[in-house]
């Protein structure tokens, strides 16, 4: 094939799931010119990907050039051997076909089966639900109907040189190469206000890891988050505890500086996949998600959710007291945390002997 188009996930932490896919594929067809389709917010977290020959923006609420006929248009300017989807919408597929897409691979779902050429079906359970599946395991099989091989779990991303000269500019600024390692904190979630921890939590748990450590604490924040993070650092009391309100925000500066954390420690979220497409170690917090839904099998990792009664619920707002993250206290996180730290030094340790 000389030109494959793919649809990029609507999420964030999806589009990293995706990337064991996308490596494969492009292995796969080497000399193939890749086109990526990707909403314009999840656009730059494959920046610096060698991947990819072109990005096309798709917004419907967007500039004239990114909404529907007009990117289907640049697609159909020249052929198009196959599309890959990984998202389930009909307005994805709709897209491919108008684009001309000769084969069009992905989920039949949302009444979109006649217009694929090739596809897989969910898994359900008894009662005919949707049975949760890891989102890692459902990308790679949609490219291997192109007949690529299994691409394995190993999530990949890459920062460019601006991210790195910006997270090298704060990371001196902040003074902290003067921690032995530094943990980041990441409270956020656009999917809603039930996937978050309460501020306070992790205010103490900030406290006590620089206590027991000896580390620095570094709070993640997107634009909208600034407040949030600030307010963690101040509740922390501890001076070891900093914000990053105040820097340069993006995509790509949270990559590079995950890229340099000791441990994250986060809710379910997309830095929470940046932590393992950069092998660093992750503590996720899950309320009120199937952790079955994104589970990436990535062996310096660890979730921690608390069984109730009313959950998993995958509602964005809790209707009730939120007793899913309440109930998860800073203390469990923290052993939790310091067991996992225990476990990759002493597998290190065995290494090096």
């Amino acid at each position: 094939m000389k030109r494959i188009t793919v649809f990029l996930p609507n999420w964030i932490g999806d589009v990293v799931m995706a990337t064991p896919a996308i490596r494969a594929l492009r292995e796969s067809f080497p000399q193939a010119e890749l086109i990526s389709v990707s909403k314009p917010y999840v656009a730059d977290t494959l920046a610096g990907s060698p991947w990819f020959q072109r990005t096309l923006l798709f917004d419907k609420k967007g500039p004239p050039e990114r909404r529907f006929l007009n990117v289907a248009r640049q697609l159909r300017e020249t052929p198009l051997d196959a599309a890959v989807l990984f998202p389930n919408s009909l307005r994805a597929a709709a897209l491919a076909k108008l684009g001309g897409a000769k084969r069009i691979v992905g989920f039949a779902r949302y009444f979109r089966d006649f217009l694929l050429t090739q596809r897989l079906y969910p898994a359900r359970g008894p009662r005919g639900s949707y049975r949760p599946v890891p989102m890692i395991d459902d990308y790679n099989r949609v490219v291997q109907l192109l007949g690529v091989p299994d691409p394995g779990y190993r999530m990949e991303l890459f920062t460019t040189p601006h991210d790195d000269a910006q997270a090298n500019d704060s990371w001196q600024r902040l003074k902290l190469n003067r921690f032995p390692f530094v943990v980041g904190l990441n409270s956020g979630g656009a999917f809603g206000s039930s996937k978050h921890w309460p501020t306070s939590y992790f205010a103490e748990l900030a406290a006590k890891l620089v206590e027991r450590f000896g580390c620095g604490v570094v709070v993640l924040c997107g634009p909208s988050e600034r407040e949030t993070a600030k307010e963690i650092a101040g509740k922390s009391g501890r001076a070891e505890v900093i914000p990053l309100a105040d820097e340069p925000l993006s995509i790509g500066f949270s990559k590079a500086i995950v890229k340099r954390l000791g441990l994250l420690i986060t809710t379910d979220s997309g830095p929470r996949h940046f932590a393992a497409a950069f092998d660093r170690p992750v503590v996720s917090l899950f309320g009120p998600t199937h952790i079955g839904w994104t589970e990436t099998y990535f062996p310096k990792a660890v979730h921690i959710q608390k069984p109730v009664p009313c959950g998993p619920c995958q509602l964005r707002v809790c209707p009730l007291d939120h007793r899913c993250m309440t109930t998860l206290m800073p203390g469990e996180v923290l052993e939790t945390a310091g067991r996992l730290l225990e476990s990759i030094r002493s597998t290190e340790r065995r290494h090096a002997s």
